[in-house]
């Protein structure tokens, strides 16, 4: 760090230290717990951590970045997979973990108000007395500001959708400081641009979410969890797509492939058969939910499934679910000592089963051993590559698997990455996915945030 970079951060750190007292941290071990998420990236810790307690603090927060042009990063859990939390600038990182009320529960118009620190688990048992329930789940216990800027989605994006479809409006602070409040609690609207939009997603590139608005849903009179084994991949999304098709009202359909389903046997002394596999969860009434169940069962039968079971046991569902739960821990216990390329891609759902049969096919040729998982209903799906920290050879493999296997992704109409997001790993296949587009999101990055302080180096660069 030159001279001129330690005057600079002396001095912003006189600034902030003035309202935040101890709550402005310079220890290394806070600034590299801050540095990294769970992605493969290296960590990269920001000069200082800021623990906001409010909007306001926030705002303050950033003005003062502003006024030092000194990077600004927020941090929640902590649980992103393409690096969207490292400080690759340096600058502030402000955790906003500590805000974590949650503000107010309309019942009667199904929205909950809270504020960005609020974990996932945290609202739902929060909510459990209620009859209501927020159904978005990434899988890791994500803050929901997180998971708003990230855009995040989950196991039960096929019946109840994304963050995208189920924030109603959000308060959030731009790169000057300045708070702004997007959306409302209405059901529609078609007042001016969609600003609330632009900010969900935008991995706090445009501004920081601090406070948000969400739908809420009745908790189903019932859950049934079932499993079905197929004969092939091409067979399971078969049926898969015929069961949308024939509107069976699923809320989770995950895949795994025979490697999957062979590590978490290995690892949770577990019998399932070794075959692609899915499971399943539908919600509704008594009567609806057997009728489901049969439909689906009947689906199966027909295109090589083999053993449909289902069960409403919470002890059962839990049983059930158990492979699926494991699978990362599973993968990393195959592979001792080695850290692990987390990556996604979605395709429309009738090339999902090539897609995976090529990225099979791709790892076998370069010796690369990686199950395969995914949200089978909405075409996402998630591999983990394993690699020696220190192997830059396997790493130059590894992601070169990962580029042929994006690539292929958008070649029939996918994206690069269905939930995982952008953050520093997916910014040359972003620019691939839309060429058209990029001159536009630098152009709107720019407007918002014409010093590039709010989380720099990250979606776009500019």
């Amino acid at each position: 760090m030159t001279n001129a970079r330690a005057f600079e951060v002396n001095a912003l750190k006189a600034d902030l230290s003035a309202f935040l007292g101890d709550r402005l941290s310079t220890s290394q071990a806070v600034r590299e717990q801050h540095g990294q998420d769970e992605s493969f990236h290296p960590c990269a810790a920001p000069d200082l951590v800021a623990f906001a307690h409010n909007t306001d603090e926030v705002s303050r927060i950033v003005k003062a970045c502003a006024r030092h042009k000194a990077p600004v990063i927020a941090f929640g859990a902590g649980t992103s997979l393409e690096g969207h939390v490292n400080a690759i600038m340096g600058g502030v990182c402000i955790d906003l973990s500590q805000m974590d009320k949650v503000l107010s529960v309309q019942g009667e118009d199904l929205d909950v108000t809270v504020e960005a620190g609020v974990r996932r688990r945290q609202l739902d048992e929060y909510l459990r007395d209620t009859g209501l329930h927020f159904p978005v789940d990434p899988g890791a216990d994500a803050t929901l500001g997180g998971m708003a800027a990230t855009g995040a989605s989950g196991t039960t994006t096929l019946r109840y959708g994304a963050m995208r479809e189920n924030v109603l409006a959000i308060k959030a602070v731009l790169a000057d400081g300045s708070i702004v409040e997007l959306g409302n609690r209405a059901r529609k609207s078609s007042a001016g641009y969609d600003l609330l939009h632009l900010l969900i997603g935008s991995e706090g590139t445009l501004g920081i979410i601090t406070e948000l608005t969400l739908r809420l849903y009745g908790r189903p009179e019932v859950e049934a969890s079932g499993v079905c084994a197929f004969d092939s991949v091409q067979n399971m999304v078969d049926a898969v797509t015929l069961a949308i098709q024939c509107e069976i009202p699923l809320a989770r359909m995950e895949l795994m492939d025979e490697l999957a389903i062979y590590a978490v046997n290995h690892y949770a002394g577990l019998e399932n058969e070794v075959a692609p596999t899915l499971f399943l969860e539908f919600h509704g009434t008594t009567a609806s939910v057997a009728d489901d169940q049969q439909r689906f069962a009947d689906i199966a039968n027909e295109l090589g499934g083999k053993g449909f079971r289902a069960s409403t046991s919470p002890e059962e569902r839990k049983k059930l679910w158990r492979a699926r739960h494991e699978a990362l821990y599973a993968a990393k216990a195959l592979n001792p000592g080695k850290k692990g390329l987390i990556t996604d891609v979605c395709v429309p759902i009738s090339k999902l089963a090539q897609s995976i049969a090529d990225t099979r096919k791709d790892f076998d040729e370069h010796g690369i051993l990686a199950a395969v998982v995914g949200h089978v209903g909405d075409g996402n799906y998630h591999t983990t590559l394993w690699v020696e920290p220190d192997d830059e050879a396997a790493l130059k493999t590894a992601e070169g698997a990962v580029k042929r296997m994006v690539e292929r992704a958008i070649a029939v109409g996918g994206t690069c990455t269905g939930e995982h997001g952008i953050g520093i790993g997916k910014r040359l296949f972003l620019q691939q996915e839309h060429p058209s587009a990029m001159t536009m999101m630098c152009t709107i990055k720019r407007a918002l945030d014409p010093d590039n302080i709010m989380n720099p180096g990250k979606v776009v660069e500019v």
